[in-house]
Parts: C-alpha cells; structure tokens; sequence
C-alpha cells in the first residue's frame, strides 16, 4: 500500500477514535437536554424515521418509472476476501448434516447441504438501520445506547422494524459528472456538485427518493487492475455539505458503490463519518453501501423503480442485501 493510503488509513482511525472518545466537537450536553435534533418531525418513539416517507401514492409513482421492465441486480457479490471496514469479517462452511455414511433420508435417498454463516452482517452490500449511526452514544430520535442496545440485539430501531424500502430510485454517475473513469479517492460530493450532476443528467432529487452514487470505485475489486487494499483504505463519497442538502431535501434512503459511502479521509481532519451522523442520527434516513451501480451508468439509467426487502432478524444493526432498480 502506498504512503497516500497509509496517511489515509492513519486518519480515518485517527478520526474514529476521537469519535469513540467524544471530543468535544461531537459532545452531547451533559445537562441533561436533549440535543436540538433529538426532535424528530415524525415525533417520539418513531422507529422507521425517514421509511415514513414511504407512502402508497409514492410507491405506485415509483412502479409507474418502469417502461422497459430490465431487472439491475445492485448488490456486489460478497465473500470471506471483500474488503470490509474492521474488524468486519465473514466465512461460509457447507455441511451435509446426518448424512456422513449413508445413503440421506428416506428410500428416495434424498440429501441436502446446508450452511453455516459466521461473520458480520455489516459486511459488503448493506443496509445501515438507523440504530448504527449515533452521537456520543445517543442515537436517532435522541435514544441513549444504555436504553435500546443490549449484546443481545436492538431493543428498538432494529431492522426487523423496517418492512422495507420500494420507492423512486435515483443514479447520480458522479464519474461521468467529473470526467473521469473512477473518482479518485478522497473527493466529496458537495452540495452544488449534486445539484450540477443530477441537473447535468437530467433528474430532479425528491423528498422520499433512494439517491445512489456512482464513482466506479468498484472496479478496484474486478477491473483491469484490481486493487483491494485501495478499494478499503480510502473513497470518493458524501461530504458534509452534501449530506445536509439531501437531508434538506427529505430522501429516504442514500447509497453508494463504496464501503462507506461517504468521503474518505474526511473533509475535517479528526472528524469521523460525519455524514453518517447528518442522515442517520439527525435524520432518520437509511444508508446503503456497496452498491454495485456500474450496469445502470453503463445503460444511463437515472431514475427507476427501487425495490428492497431486507432479512428481518430481530434486534439486527444492519443487514446484508441485494436491492433491486427496475427501468
């Protein structure tokens, strides 16, 4: 790995660790009172923050965006050597269980396998539900981790909550927006560059949208030149400004084709995945990593149907996915 990278990976950890620390850039007030954002606009005790937007008369608007019926598979194959933020990990064994030394069950012989998963469900393709991102240890909707996180799995804000995500996706190809074959590392999307993009390629963000970024970033993994260590180390992806205007603007849900989905090393040095913090925490909307959206820049595929129905194990942090876009 080069010394960039290295630099890179020094900052980020530097940045988490100040975040785990709860310097006072991130502090929350020890008075007592909550914090301004606690309040959110779908009141107290909300669970799904922003998959309220997720309205009948919006999901059949979505559905009308499908004329060709063409099915794009976004979530990235996934296996025990996909670059993870760590200490994510995973491992896969196939079993044929009772069946060592017979011929399976029954006179029709019949044998099967099965698997065993280990590992983390926020690894590869994934959702991040809303009780992942906090602010020195509170959470969306002002909820302090001692009262909703036990070892045990999420007491609320768990996914098992989150019936899923069908609304109007949109595919900012923020590689076509810069000129480039992949956006280097390290480059945010601002505010005026998501405006300049989708009005560049013809689409109009909306409250209620699933925003998806395209930098072909994942052509680290599977390109010409593969390079993994570069794909986990650094990224393009949100930057602050960018997180506030799509807040601003109301999405449900904001997703990317990296690990992280926004800007790596951070815009300020020593802060740690801010935007994280602006959607999820502030805002109760949903983040998407790994998304492979390659063949919808490849088509110039914008807006579309998009469909998501996430394994619902209860208490879970995040999940392992495969959403579907629909042109």
């Amino acid at each position: 790995m080069g010394t960039f990278q290295n630099r890179a990976r020094l900052r980020l950890l530097a940045g988490t660790l100040a975040a785990m620390a709860a310097g006072p850039l991130l502090a929350h007030d020890t008075s007592g009172s909550p914090p301004d954002w606690a309040q959110t606009r779908w009141g107290e005790g909300d669970e799904l923050g922003a998959a309220n937007h997720m309205t009948p008369e919006r999901v059949k608007q979505a559905a009308g965006l499908v004329t060709e019926g063409k099915v794009y598979s976004l979530g990235m194959i996934v296996g025990a050597d996909t670059p993870a933020f760590p200490p994510r990990s995973l491992s896969l064994t196939i079993l044929q269980p009772g069946q060592n030394g017979n011929s399976g069950l029954g006179d029709n012989t019949f044998t099967y396998n099965d698997d065993i998963f280990m590992g983390w469900l926020g690894i590869g393709p994934q959702i991040d539900g809303l009780g992942h991102s906090g602010e020195d240890h509170l959470y969306y909707g002002g909820r302090s981790y001692d009262d909703f996180a036990p070892a045990s799995g999420l007491t609320e804000l768990g996914l098992d909550k989150l019936p899923g995500l069908v609304g109007r996706g949109v595919m900012l190809d923020m590689a076509a927006y810069f000129g480039t074959d992949m956006v280097e590392g390290g480059t945010p999307y601002t505010a005026d560059d998501i405006r300049a993009a989708a009005e560049a390629q013809g689409v109009e963000l909306r409250e209620g949208d699933v925003v998806l970024f395209n930098s072909n970033w994942m052509n680290l993994l599977d390109g010409d030149s593969p390079d993994p260590k570069t794909f986990g180390a650094i990224e393009p992806g949100l930057g602050v400004s960018g997180a506030e205007y799509l807040a601003d603007i109301g999405v449900m849900a904001v997703g990317a084709d990296t690990w992280g989905m926004e800007v790596v090393p951070a815009e300020t040095e020593g802060q740690a995945f801010r935007a994280h913090q602006i959607l999820q925490t502030h805002n109760g909307i949903y983040i998407l990593e790994n998304m492979d959206t390659r063949a919808l820049a490849a088509d110039g595929v914008h807006e579309f149907l998009f469909v998501l129905g996430q394994a619902r194990v209860k208490g879970a942090v995040q999940m392992i996915i495969n959403p579907i876009a629909i042109r």
